[in-house]
């Protein structure tokens, strides 16, 4: 959907109608509590083991990483042994990293290039497309051994530009279906030209809902962030948007008396390449991107830089903050998340924004598995995240959460872009005006 001068208007108005509002919009559904057990329950965390992580695109690495063919990395941010590879040929592929003899790991090293995969047991080598070409001694499988039929595994694997997703599930539906109208107004930001500038992690002590939903709602802003979010961003004026497949986007313009160009401009080195072909919001406000179900990302006109949140137990959870960039010249590559400490893993630790975000993660899930945490009532401003979690219920499948750990689904398609009750009401508003 581009972003046309008509579309920019009206999300300009929707902005100004969404401050003025004085309850939710007419007819949008009251959120029913949430079950606290869907953060501190073994049972639902497994379930979205099982069927929401084999389901949904995930995204694993940047072309910059297997940059040429022959290059291969290992990725187990879900636990599955995987290795995408830089084929011979040129293409991107992902395979589960399990030999088809005896299961032992085709790759050991995190990184490498060959232009051969060989495994290290009893020295089984595959070509970068997968198909097996060496069985040494091979004659005493017999006559009837069918090489053709041992390839490796493949993983579903498909390119966002630059960008690689993985997929466990052989009959989803493309990427490109998957992320539905916010494929289109991700053209802007040139996912086919930025390059891997950072790429870190740290270890958060709470559920991976708990993590990621911090970044779902402005309504914590004006509290958790007063110096560095709330004066860039006006909470009252943020629109949100709704889309299929459980994605959703925060539309925030600046306090009107910020000249957000001017901030962006000082925070922003000249040598860095803006990203010419972002719009009006890119440039003026703050657009955070969900992609279910694990990525989250402000989108501007200097830097693709997303959030990503894998969970390691039922009380943990892996964060990953990657900076992308256009060309950055001859100066450091920028790292929008993170700043020096040599006292962290990787010399890093998280920049102010992320530890205000997560200051509170660990506490709270201790909060949480305590007897005084019941249910999770949810206001009109934090509807991404119920309807994030609807989203969850559907992916794992409606039939197998049990009805004590469920959420009800009632944010219908009437809120699912492109509906969009508020419009109308908007424009009713103006008329009276």
């Amino acid at each position: 959907m581009p972003m046309d001068a008509a579309y920019i208007d009206r999300m300009k108005r929707l902005m100004e109608w969404e401050a003025t509002r004085t309850a939710p919009p007419d007819g949008f559904p009251h959120l029913p509590d949430m079950p606290a057990g869907r953060y501190t329950s073994q049972e639902y965390y497994d379930l979205e083991q099982q069927y929401l992580w084999k389901k949904t695109w995930l995204f694993a690495a940047h072309i910059d990483e297997v940059p040429e063919p022959g290059c291969f990395m290992k990725w187990e941010n879900i636990g599955d042994p995987i290795i995408i590879v830089h084929g011979m040929d040129g293409e991107i592929r992902a395979f589960y990293n399990t030999c088809r003899h005896r299961g032992a790991p085709v790759v050991t090293e995190e990184k490498g290039k060959a232009p051969r995969l060989m495994c290290g047991y009893h020295n089984w080598t595959y070509k970068t497309d997968g198909s097996l070409v060496g069985v040494p001694e091979k004659q005493d499988f017999g006559p009837d051994f069918d090489m053709s039929c041992r390839s490796l595994i493949p993983v579903r694997c498909e390119q966002l530009g630059n960008l690689i997703f993985i997929n466990f599930d052989a009959d989803a539906m493309p990427l490109k279906d998957w992320l539905g109208p916010v494929w289109e107004e991700w053209e802007e930001f040139r996912f086919d030209k930025v390059r891997l500038a950072a790429r870190h992690s740290f270890d958060l002590q709470c559920n991976w809902k708990v993590a990621i939903e911090a970044n779902m709602e402005v309504y914590h802003v004006p509290f958790i962030h007063p110096d560095t979010v709330a004066p860039l961003v006006d909470s009252k004026r943020n629109v949100n948007t709704i889309y299929p497949n459980g994605h959703a986007r925060m539309l925030a313009p600046p306090p009107k008396q910020t000249d957000r160009e001017h901030v962006r401009a000082v925070d922003s080195p000249p040598e860095w390449q803006q990203i010419e072909s972002v719009g009006e919001f890119g440039r003026t406000c703050t657009q955070s991107y969900t992609m279910f179900p694990n990525w989250v990302s402000p989108l501007s006109n200097y830097f693709v830089p997303p959030l990503i949140f894998w969970p390691t137990s039922l009380n943990t959870t892996k964060l990953e903050l990657v900076t992308m960039a256009l060309d950055w010249g001859d100066g450091p590559a920028p790292d929008l998340w993170t700043v020096p400490d040599e006292t962290k893993p990787g010399g890093r630790d998280m920049s102010p924004i992320i530890l205000e975000d997560t200051q509170f993660g660990e506490m709270i899930q201790k909060s949480m598995e305590s007897d005084g945490f019941k249910s999770v009532p949810l206001s009109y401003q934090e509807a991404r995240i119920y309807s994030f979690h609807q989203s969850c219920d559907k992916i794992i499948g409606l039939n197998r959460v049990p009805e004590e750990l469920a959420v009800e689904q009632v944010i219908g398609e009437e809120w699912v872009w492109p509906n969009d009750p508020r419009v109308a009401q908007m424009e009713q508003m103006e008329a009276a005006e």
